[in-house]
C-alpha cells in the first residue's frame, strides 16, 4: 500500500519534484559541514606527527665484507675455473678469518720447502752443520802423499753455494801445511755415507740439466752447477765453440749447438742423463754474436766435486798425478778407517742455509735440509727422511691424508698439501718479534728474493713475509701478514690449474695479501 504522506513529494510519471531537489541538496551541504568540523575537532585534540626519520645504512661487519672482497677477487674471470684452495687465520684471536676448501689436496710446489726447513729445524736445531773431510790413503814421504785424496761428504749443499761462495783455498793450504807438493795418487769422490745422487722422485725429464733442476747427493759444489760459454762457428752451419770454467777442466761435454744465421735469436739449453758425467749443450747461436753463458746442472755430483778438487789443487801449485774419479768407479774402494785425515770443512748453521734457501727458493738445498729429518747421526737417504718427516709431522697434529710428500723441494707434481697442514707449521714457528732463523729466512714482499719485484706499493709491500711457488698452472704463496691494526695473520693461498695468466694469477693472490694488511675489525 502506498503511503499517502509521500504522494505530494512524488508526482504522476515517477519524477521528483522541485521541492524534493532542494531539500536533498541543503541535507547533503548540512552533512559535508557536519564532517569537516568533526574531522577538525578530532586533529585539534592530537598531538603534532612526530617526523619519520631517516633510514640508516645497513652496517656491514668487516669480517664479512673481508670474505666478499677475496672471493671477489677468487672468481674473477682469468683464473676463475682454476681449483683454489684458502686459509686466513688470526695469530692472537686464532679465528679463521677466510676459508674456501682450507682442506682440498692441491700441488705446493716451492712452498713444500716450509716443510722440510720446519722438520729439520725441530729434529737437529738451527745450529747444525754438515761436515765434508778431505783424506790421505798413504803417508807423506819427502812432501809426497804416497796415495789418494778422498773427499768424503755428508750432504752438505752450500760449499762454494749461497749464502757464503768462498773458495777451496782453506783445503789447498791444509795440503801445504802437511807439506803436501805432489800428489801420487787419485782424487777420489767418496759419496757411500749417503745414497747415490738421484733426481726426486717423479721429477720432469724437462727439469733435468736445467740448475733449478741439480740432483743432490753426498758431495756437493757451487750448487752442482757448471757456467759454459758457448761462442759462435766462423760460419753459419758449423758447430759452436765451447769454453769450460777453471774448475771444470776434465769435465766430459757433448757439443751438440750450431752456429746460427747472422741476426737470429739465439737459442740454447742444457741437456743430461741422471747419473752421466757428460753434459749436452743443444741450440743455435747466431754467427757474428757476442759468447752466450749457459747454466746447466751437473749430472754426476760426486765425480764433479772431484774434478773441481782436483782443479784447485793443481791451481794451487801442487801436482796431482792420478785423475779425478767416483768411488763407485773403482774395482777397489780405499779404506777410510786407515785414512789420515787432512781437513775437516764445517757447513754455515742450518740457521744460514735456511736463508737462500727458503728465500730464493733452491732446490738442491731443500732436498739436502730433507735428509736431516732422520736426525744428526740418522740414515741420509731420501725414503729415510720422507718417512721421518711423517712422523714428525703426525706428531704436531698434522694428519696423513692433509700431506702427501715425495721429496724436499716441491719440484715434484707428486706433492700435495691443504692448505690447513701448510698454516699449521707456519703457526708452529712463528715468532712476533720476527728475529728467529725461520722468520728472517722468509722472503718479504716488494724487498727480497722470490718477492722482490711483487706487492710493491700495497700496505703488503715490506709487511708480508712469505713462501712462493711456482710451477706451470700452478702457483702458490704461504707465510704471515699484519694488518692495519697490527694484528698478526697467517695464511696460505693455493691456485692449480687455473685457466689464464700466470701473471693474471700472481697479481690476485698478491691483491689478496694486499687486502688482507688493510684489513680493520673496526672503525
Amino acid at each position: 500500500m502506498q503511503n499517502a504522506n509521500a504522494a505530494w513529494l512524488e508526482p504522476r510519471g515517477g519524477r521528483r519534484g522541485t521541492f524534493h531537489r532542494v531539500m536533498s541538496s541543503r541535507a547533503a551541504f548540512a552533512f559535508c559541514m557536519l564532517h569537516v568540523a568533526l574531522l577538525v575537532a578530532r586533529c585539534a585534540k592530537q598531538p603534532p606527527a612526530t617526523p619519520i626519520p631517516e633510514p640508516r645504512p645497513a652496517v656491514i661487519d668487516p669480517v664479512q665484507q673481508l670474505r666478499a672482497d677475496i672471493d671477489t677477487l677468487l672468481n674473477q674471470p682469468g683464473h676463475q675455473h682454476g681449483l683454489w684452495a684458502v686459509l686466513v687465520e688470526s695469530l692472537t684471536r686464532n679465528d679463521r678469518l677466510y676459508q674456501r676448501d682450507p682442506a682440498t689436496l692441491l700441488v705446493p710446489a716451492s712452498t713444500m720447502k716450509l716443510v722440510s726447513v720446519a722438520v729439520a729445524a725441530e729434529t737437529v736445531g738451527w745450529d747444525y752443520t754438515f761436515e765434508t773431510r778431505m783424506l790421505a790413503t798413504g803417508p807423506i814421504v819427502e812432501g809426497v802423499l804416497q796415495g789418494d785424496l778422498v773427499i768424503s761428504g755428508a750432504g752438505d749443499p752450500s760449499i762454494l753455494g749461497r749464502p757464503a761462495p768462498g773458495t777451496l783455498a782453506r783445503w789447498i793450504d791444509a795440503l801445504r801445511t802437511r807439506g803436501v807438493t805432489r800428489i801420487a795418487g787419485r782424487v777420489i769422490g767418496d759419496d757411500d755415507d749417503g745414497e747415490e745422487p738421484k733426481p726426486g722422485f717423479a721429477w720432469s725429464w724437462e727439469d733435468m740439466g736445467h740448475t733449478y733442476g741439480a740432483i743432490p747427493g753426498p758431495l756437493n759444489l757451487a750448487e752442482n752447477v757448471v757456467e759454459i760459454s758457448v761462442s759462435p762457428g766462423n760460419l753459419e752451419g758449423r758447430p759452436t765453440v765451447i769454453e769450460l770454467p777453471p774448475q771444470a777442466r776434465g769435465l766430459d761435454v757433448v757439443n751438440r749447438s750450431t752456429t746460427g744465421p747472422a741476426g737470429s735469436a739465439a737459442s740454447l739449453w742444457p741437456e743430461l742423463t741422471t747419473g752421466g758425467a757428460a753434459l749436452t749443450i743443444n741450440g743455435t747461436i747466431a754467427a757474428g754474436s757476442p759468447r752466450s753463458v749457459v747454466s746447466t746442472a751437473v749430472g754426476n755430483p760426486t765425480l764433479w766435486v772431484a774434478t773441481a778438487l782436483r782443479n784447485a789443487i793443481l791451481d794451487g801449485g801442487i801436482d796431482v798425478e792420478g785423475a779425478a774419479c767416483d768411488i763407485d768407479e773403482l774395482a777397489v774402494k780405499p779404506l777410510r778407517p786407515n785414512a789420515m785425515l787432512v781437513y775437516a770443512h764445517r757447513s754455515p748453521p742450518l740457521s744460514e742455509i735456511a736463508k737462500p734457501l727458503l728465500e730464493e727458493s733452491i732446490n738442491l738445498y731443500a732436498e739436502a735440509v730433507l735428509r736431516l729429518a732422520t736426525g744428526p747421526l740418522g740414515v741420509r737417504t731420501a725414503d729415510a727422511a720422507l718417512d721421518a718427516t711423517r712422523l714428525r709431522l703426525q706428531s704436531w697434529g698434522i694428519a696423513n691424508d692433509a700431506i702427501q710428500i715425495v721429496d724436499g723441494s716441491g719440484l715434484s707434481r707428486r706433492d700435495v698439501i691443504a692448505p690447513e697442514a701448510l698454516v699449521a707449521i707456519l703457526r708452529r714457528f712463528h715468532d712476533a718479534s720476527a728475529r728467529t732463523p725461520w722468520m728472517q729466512a722468509l722472503a718479504v714482499g716488494g724487498r727480497e728474493g722470490t718477492l722482490e719485484s711483487r706487492m710493491k706499493g700495497t700496505p703488503a709491500e715490506g709487511n708480508a713475509m712469505a713462501k712462493s711457488g711456482a710451477m706451470s698452472n700452478i702457483r702458490t704463496l704461504a707465510g704471515y701478514v699484519t694488518s692495519a691494526e697490527g694484528e698478526p695473520l697467517v695464511f696460505a693461498i693455493m691456485a692449480n690449474n687455473f685457466e689464464g695468466s700466470a701473471a693474471n694469477v700472481v697479481a690476485t693472490i698478491d691483491k689478496v695479501v694486499a687486502r688482507l694488511a688493510t684489513f680493520k675489525r673496526a672503525d
